[in-house]
């Protein structure tokens, strides 16, 4: 029987994520004819166990691990998961002779440190697909790797690497039978649903260009509605896109859309999505609402003006209100993000982000403060000399942490000694605002092992996970709206 390459996935948070990117290699390595076995840790009693179990069954070829975050990106927490990394690599040396390779979006925005921290032979970074294939089938004849896109190796005690190649992605529906998405369903309250991947934007602070790539490469509109209406005729019906962007293309996006509401009623099926302010055609709200859409989280960053531009934003707090307005007319619930505390922030512009959340009426609003930086943005070279002489608006790791694969915030001076007081005071009650700090007993929109959110879809509750919490009235207590 020929040697299989075992996925694993090493994320144990709850609420549980699904790991769509599982799927999508899986389906990969069955249309190359390649064998594969699975490892899921996330409902593992015994992890060690769990690993062990695969790896008999397996004669593995190669260990691949999905790693999706570095951390929780909050500032407040600041949890690290690349510790848990190095131990699940330490524990497969111990257990296989089989070579491992780390992938996904976590490894891809710091690459070399992980490599570095966990020791692995191999990594990917960007798209994983086609890579992880390859990689396979060159460790089965004793092929060289070199030059396998976005490929990361060892050789002579150095750590190569090969730039990535941003690859179509797949045209067709993935039957989605490779996890048990029936249980991350019932305890996680949703599954993700890609349409495209890559994002054209260029905000200051984000690293999706390095883990998705700069191009946007979509999907078949018929191919994504057949993939949901599929999952929702076995009773999976919650859904959240897992674009950086879901209307980075508008007219793909209109199209995904109207192939929805085509193939069946919108009331089969719930779905949420990430989207810019812009472009956000009222057209796409209307579309939106027909194909069974329930609620929209703008990525807004900030209500100012002049704190737009910094963050590398096109757009305007006009086309806040825009967008928002147009979702509340077809009836969409708005949650916006603001990213406060960045590089430039002031009492004043923080305070217009909140004067502006407030103006539109979002449904809830979610308050980072502090931005986490990575290796290779524009705002982490913007900072490169605060970070080397350990400027006091750093929170986090600064020494041995040249590649930001631990955490590290940037969290502007200029606020003042109390930035957590300042954002608490412009807050007050008011409840559709969800900021949290370590000392603050009220529910923040942190996911990682949110106590609130595994209560309430425990209870019953799917859907978004703000949305979630924004019907429970954040502090725990049921509002009874509907959604």
């Amino acid at each position: 029987m020929p040697r299989q390459v075992v996925l694993v996935n090493p994320n144990r948070i709850r609420p549980p994520i699904a790991p769509l990117a599982i799927e999508y290699l899986a389906h990969a390595l069955d249309a190359a004819r390649m064998p594969w076995a699975l490892a899921d840790l996330c409902f593992a009693e015994d992890p060690e166990t769990a690993l062990q179990d695969a790896l008999d069954g397996a004669g593995p070829l190669l260990v691949a691990i999905t790693f999706r975050n570095t951390d929780d990106c909050y500032c407040a927490t600041q949890h690290s998961f690349v510790p848990d990394l190095q131990q699940l690599v330490g524990s497969l040396r111990a257990l296989t002779g089989a070579p491992i390779v780390v992938g996904g979006a976590g490894f891809s925005v710091a690459p070399q440190g992980i490599m570095d921290r966990t020791g692995a032979d191999f990594g990917i970074v960007g798209d994983g697909e086609g890579p992880l294939v390859r990689l396979a089938q060159a460790l089965e004849s004793g092929a060289d790797v070199a030059g396998i896109p976005g490929l990361l190796w060892r050789a002579t005690d150095a750590v190569h690497a090969a730039p990535p190649a941003w690859q179509d992605v797949t045209q067709e529906p993935l039957p989605r039978t490779v996890l048990d998405n029936e249980r991350y369903f019932r305890e996680g309250g949703q599954l993700g649903i890609e349409t495209k991947r890559g994002c054209p934007m260029r905000c200051a602070y984000c690293a999706d260009l390095h883990s998705k790539g700069p191009s946007v490469r979509t999907r078949a509109p018929g191919a994504v509605a057949q993939e949901m209406l599929g999952l929702a005729s076995r009773g999976l019906d919650v859904f959240h896109t897992c674009d950086s962007e879901f209307n980075s293309d508008p007219m793909h996006a209109m199209a995904v859309c109207e192939q929805l509401a085509a193939h069946q009623p919108s009331a089969t099926l719930r779905w949420y999505a990430y989207c810019s302010p812009t472009p956000f055609p009222r057209e796409l709200a209307r579309l939106m609402r027909e194909a069974g859409c329930v609620g929209v989280n703008f990525g807004t960053d900030s209500g100012d003006a002049r704190m737009l531009r910094r963050l590398g934003r096109d757009h305007t707090p006009e086309d806040v209100r825009a967008c928002v307005r147009a979702c509340h007319d077809e009836g969409l619930v708005v949650m916006l993000d603001l990213l406060l505390g960045a590089s430039g922030e002031t009492p004043d512009s923080l305070a217009q982000s909140i004067r502006l959340a407030r103006e539109v009426e979002a449904d809830c609003v979610g308050i980072a403060l502090g931005a986490r930086l990575y290796a290779g943005t524009a705002l982490t070279r913007s900072l490169q000399t605060e970070i080397e002489r350990g400027a006091s608006g750093l929170r986090g790791e600064i020494a041995g942490n040249a590649e930001l694969a631990l955490p590290l915030f940037y969290l502007e001076p200029a606020l003042g000694e109390d930035p957590v007081g300042l954002v608490r005071d412009l807050v007050g009650s008011d409840q559709r605002f969800f900021f949290g700090w370590p000392d603050d007993t009220q529910a923040d929109y942190n996911y990682d092992d949110n106590p609130e959110l595994v209560q309430a879809i425990a209870g019953g509750r799917r859907g978004a996970y703000w949305d979630i919490l924004r019907r429970r009235g954040s502090w725990g207590r049921e509002d009874g709206s509907a959604g």
